[in-house]
């Protein structure tokens, strides 16, 4: 189903929710990356106060310490606007997340690791690249500064803020000082093997 049928003047944001519930993996990906720009901003705007998004949105209860989880994104940036966030439980402490972003720039920019953990608004999370993590899954490529390489230019001193859309799928707008960006991303959820 295409969902932008679902997504015109009035965001019928429950029944978006449900569609998406009820697809697989790959059908959800194929339907958030034909969210334009203009559909992510609208959505992310509806899905304020919408379903409460938590650590557990990103790496499910029950998943290991530092098991990687795959999240699928695809942002609104004219150039390369299809990448990943991996997400994992750190063994140090439970109020938070160590991740990195996957994409095809990272020799270039740096990986952009950062630490997610519950943000300001109860419903939202921040993933949060002004903060390091300290841990990593092995597989994941060192542990670098966001200010390193051109990195201190896509990821220093920038906030993700999520919000909920549905079980698998989240959208998040980036922040820095001066304040929100208009850059906009949703994330599928990809669930680990049975």
């Amino acid at each position: 189903m295409d969902l932008r049928v679902l997504l015109g003047k009035d965001i019928d944001l429950p029944r978006v929710a449900e569609v998406l519930d009820g697809l697989g993996h790959e059908a959800r990906v194929w339907a958030t990356r034909q969210w334009t720009r203009d559909i992510q901003a609208r959505v992310y705007e509806a899905a304020k106060g919408f379903k409460k998004v938590t650590l557990e949105t990103y790496v499910p209860a029950g998943t290991g310490e530092l098991v990687e989880v795959r999240h699928h994104g695809t942002n609104t940036l004219p150039l390369h606007n299809v990448f990943e966030k991996r997400f994992a439980k750190p063994k140090e402490g439970s109020d938070q997340l160590v991740g990195f972003n996957y994409q095809s720039w990272s020799g270039i920019t740096g990986p952009g690791y950062f630490v997610t953990h519950p943000a300001a608004d109860e419903n939202e999370v921040d993933i949060d690249y002004t903060m390091l993590p300290k841990e990593k899954v092995e597989s994941w490529p060192a542990i670098m500064p966001n200010e390193a390489r051109l990195g201190r230019f896509v990821y220093a001193g920038m906030v993700d803020v999520m919000r909920g859309i549905s079980e698998h799928v989240s959208i998040g707008r980036a922040r820095k000082k001066h304040g929100y960006m208009d850059a906009w991303f949703v994330l599928v959820r990809q669930d680990l093997p049975s």
